[in-house]
C-alpha cells in the first residue's frame, strides 16, 4: 500500500479501521474533531455482539483487551409492566453473547492500541473537495488541507465526506430519547434501583418507553423514549431543567413511582437525543477513492447494532485494504458490496425483527410473546 489512508472520525468505527490497518503494516492518519480523547462523555454501556463487534475486534487483536473491560452480570435483563410489575427476568450466567462494556474504555483500548501519532486531535473538516483522479482534498476549519488518494469518512451522522459519494442526509425517525443520570443509586435512589435490578430493564408502552441500564459503579442510566415530533420538543425549555423534567415525567403519568423515578429524581440535567436515519438501503455509486463506514454509510435509529455494525465495517474494510494492496478500488468494491447488504437487514434479537417504539406491539406482553417464542 503505497497510499496512506486518511480517515476522518475517531469514533469506534474509524479506530477499528486503523487498528486493523496498523495489524497489517498499512500507514494511516484517523482526523478527529475533539480536542483530546477526553473531551467529552463517551456514552454509556454497549452490548458487543458475538456475530459482529466481537468479529471486528477478534481482526483488531484485542480481545485480550476486550475481556479484561467486560462487566460482569450486566447482560441480566428484565421486562417492566408500566405498574412495575416484572413480567419476565433473564439472567446473566455468563454465556450470553452480548458481553456489556463502557463505550469510554472501548475507546480508550483501540487508542492505546495504536501508534501515538495517529490520530491528529482538533482537526474539525469545514468541507471536501474532489481533484480528480481518485484524489480528494480535506479542508479543516483554521484552514489548513490534506490531499489523499484513500479518503474514508468514519465521521458520523453529519459526516462532510458524504456529499463526495451521495445528496442523502439524515431526517427524524420521529422518535428522541431524554437521557437522565442516577449516582449512587443503591443508597441515594433505592426504589429505582431495586427497579432496575442488576443489570438493564425495559418498559414498554406504544410511543413511549423506559429503558435503564447500570452501569460501571453504582450509576443508573436512563433513555426515556417518545415518538413525537420535533416540535413538540422544541417547545420543551430543556435549559430549565425542572421544567423539562416535569414535562417528559408527565406523558408516564400513572406509572409506578420507581419507574418514573428515573425521570424524576435524575442527578444531572436532562439530555435531548433525537433519533435521525438515513433512507433505509443506503448505497452510492463507485466514485474513485473514497468510501464511508459506519453512520456516515447507514445511519439508523438506535437498535443495538450502531456501534457494532460500525466497528464490522471498520475491521471488513480493513482486510479487504490488506488483501487488495496495489488496488484500491477492488478493495473499495469488496467492501461496500458486503456492507451494503449487512446495513440493509432490519434490526432483530436472535432471528425476530425488533418492534418500533412507535408500535402498537410495544408492549411488555408483546416483548415476552417474542422472547418466548425464540426459545421454543
Amino acid at each position: 500500500m503505497h497510499t496512506p489512508v486518511t480517515v476522518i472520525g475517531a469514533g469506534l468505527g474509524g479506530l477499528t479501521l486503523a487498528r486493523v490497518l496498523h495489524v497489517h503494516g498499512i500507514p494511516v492518519t484517523v482526523y478527529e474533531a475533539e480536542p483530546s480523547p477526553t473531551a467529552r462523555t463517551q456514552g454509556g454501556m454497549l452490548d458487543i455482539h458475538d456475530y459482529n463487534g466481537q468479529l471486528a475486534l477478534n481482526a483488531a487483536g484485542l480481545m485480550d483487551e476486550f475481556h479484561a473491560i467486560v462487566i460482569e452480570g450486566r447482560q441480566a435483563m428484565r421486562l417492566v409492566e408500566r405498574d412495575g410489575t416484572v413480567l419476565h427476568e433473564m439472567a446473566d450466567d455468563g454465556t450470553g453473547g452480548r458481553p456489556e462494556v463502557q463505550r469510554a474504555e472501548l475507546r480508550r483500548i483501540l487508542l492505546d492500541s495504536l501508534p501515538a501519532d495517529t490520530v491528529r486531535w482538533g482537526c474539525k473538516v469545514s468541507g471536501t473537495r474532489a481533484l480528480g483522479e481518485g484524489r480528494h482534498e480535506v479542508t479543516f476549519a483554521d484552514g489548513s488541507t490534506v490531499v489523499t488518494s484513500l479518503l474514508v469518512g468514519a465521521d458520523g451522522a453529519w459526516s462532510r465526506v458524504r456529499p463526495l459519494l451521495s445528496d442523502a442526509t439524515p431526517e427524524y425517525a420521529g422518535t428522541s430519547f431524554v437521557e437522565t443520570y442516577l449516582f449512587d443509586a443503591d443508597t441515594r435512589h433505592p426504589a429505582a434501583a431495586k427497579a432496575v435490578g442488576g443489570g438493564s430493564m425495559i418498559a414498554p408502552a406504544p410511543g413511549k418507553e423506559i429503558f435503564a441500564h447500570r452501569e460501571s459503579g453504582d450509576t443508573l442510566h436512563a433513555y426515556v423514549a417518545l415518538s413525537k415530533p420535533q416540535d413538540w420538543f422544541a417547545a420543551i425549555d430543556f435549559t430549565d431543567a425542572a421544567a423539562a423534567t416535569a414535562r417528559i415525567a408527565a406523558e408516564f403519568d400513572g406509572w409506578a413511582p420507581e419507574l418514573t423515578a428515573l425521570i424524576t429524581n435524575g442527578d444531572t440535567a436532562p439530555v435531548l437525543r433525537p433519533h435521525y436515519a438515513l433512507p433505509t438501503g443506503h448505497r452510492w455509486d463507485r466514485v474513485p477513492g473514497v468510501t464511508l463506514l459506519g453512520d456516515a454509510a447507514h445511519l439508523a435509529a438506535p437498535n443495538g447494532e450502531g456501534a457494532n455494525l460500525a466497528m464490522l465495517d471498520g475491521a471488513e474494510l480493513g482486510k479487504a485494504l490488506a488483501a487488495h494492496p496495489d488496488d484500491i478500488e477492488a478493495a473499495f468494491t469488496e467492501y461496500e458490496r458486503a456492507m451494503f447488504a449487512r446495513s440493509a437487514e432490519p434490526a432483530t434479537v436472535e432471528g425476530t425483527e425488533v418492534h418500533g417504539i412507535d408500535s402498537e406491539n410495544n408492549t411488555a406482553q408483546a416483548m415476552l410473546k417474542m422472547i418466548t417464542e425464540q426459545g421454543q
